[in-house]
């Protein structure tokens, strides 16, 4: 199958100018080649703490910022070789769902406006542009009667909606949802991840999907991949990314997931110290200077991603790293799935165990 989605070895710097008036001499290493496939009707998830470069990914993705090197490939096409003109007509294809529902809509607009804009942009639907409106209304489960009315007149989660349709206005094919529901209660969350689901079960959409939380990965993933400092440290099908994390990272942040048990004993990854400053990386593995299993070779060399079957991991000594005891680990995920699912229950869908 020839992937939808290809990535290969993507960096992204940005210039530090610390005068005014200086040149810049010192670059942030945001993305330091990241490599990835996505196939249609998949998602990928990234996950890692803040400041790894998943957001930056997921621009570069859209050509939203021009990678420093490498190139996105989009059903065989080379993205980063299209000029201005075709890119703006390839970005039907490609559409994008932001974090805050309550910034990322103009609130001088109404949704109507809001929903035909693109429409009248990619020349869609001439002549049907309250219909489409109204459509796509109903398509995200809000009522067509509401499309006269302003962004502050909904609450977070129907502005999240309206941004959904808005993203599928153009009828696309990938979608990248820059954590689209962390900004949302819980029982919103459950209702937005399903919808997301029903959507692309529906539509045969792809999804790029950069989360925090854990728990929605393992709802919605189908691959998952952990970046560390610009890097992407492990990278699996979410089964064998959840029953087996070989990175130390990935270890960490599992067991980093809050147990609904104040008395329940656990074993827990810690990490020593913060994440080093990108502008000046550690030499060798970027992890080293918070790895518990750190070598003299850790600092001399640049570890790649090593595949073994579906699993791919970053890390020269992951072989003799024992995966710690995943039962707490599990039974937190769940946990937090069932929660997720009892504030939503209307859609029906299953919640796999881990």
């Amino acid at each position: 199958m020839t992937a939808l989605l290809r990535a290969d070895n993507l960096v992204k710097h940005f210039p530090v100018q610390k005068r005014m008036f200086g040149k810049a001499t010192e670059v942030v290493h945001a993305v330091d080649g990241v490599s990835f496939e996505l196939n249609a009707g998949e998602t990928m998830a990234l996950v890692g703490e803040s400041g790894c470069g998943k957001s930056t990914v997921g621009r570069l993705v859209l050509r939203l910022l021009e990678p420093t090197s490498g190139k996105v490939w989009f059903a065989g096409e080379d993205l980063t070789a299209l000029p201005p003109q075709e890119m703006r007509a390839k970005r039907r294809e490609l559409q994008m769902i932001f974090q805050d529902p309550y910034s990322s809509l103009n609130p001088r607009m109404t949704v109507e406006q809001t929903l035909v804009e693109p429409l009248r942009l990619h020349g869609l639907s001439p002549g049907k542009h309250h219909e489409r409106a109204a459509e796509l209304m109903d398509l995200v489960g809000l009522a067509p009667q509401y499309l006269q009315r302003f962004p502050h007149e909904f609450s977070g989660g129907q502005r999240q909606r309206i941004g959904i349709a808005r993203a599928l206005a153009v009828q696309p094919r990938l979608v990248v949802c820059d954590e689209p529901v962390s900004a949302l209660d819980v029982s919103i969350q459950a209702q937005i991840v399903n919808l997301l689901q029903d959507l692309q079960r529906r539509l045969g959409l792809a999804y790029v999907f950069i989360a925090h939380d854990l728990a929605v990965v393992k709802h919605i993933a189908s691959h998952v991949a952990v970046m560390y400092l610009g890097h992407i440290v492990e990278y699996a099908d979410k089964r064998s990314l959840f029953a087996s994390p070989r990175h130390p990272y990935t270890q960490a942040l599992l067991s980093a997931i809050p147990l609904p048990e104040p008395d329940a004993k656990r074993e827990r990854v810690l990490l020593q110290g913060d994440v080093p400053n990108p502008i000046h990386p550690p030499s060798g593995c970027r992890f080293r200077t918070r790895c518990p299993y750190v070598r003299e070779r850790c600092a001399q060399e640049v570890p790649v991603l090593r595949s073994e079957g579906s699993h791919s991991v970053a890390c020269h000594f992951w072989e003799e790293i024992a995966p710690p005891a995943r039962a707490n680990e599990a039974r937190a995920v769940n946990e937090r799935l069932v929660r997720l699912q009892s504030a939503f229950r209307t859609t029906g869908l299953e919640t796999e165990t881990v």
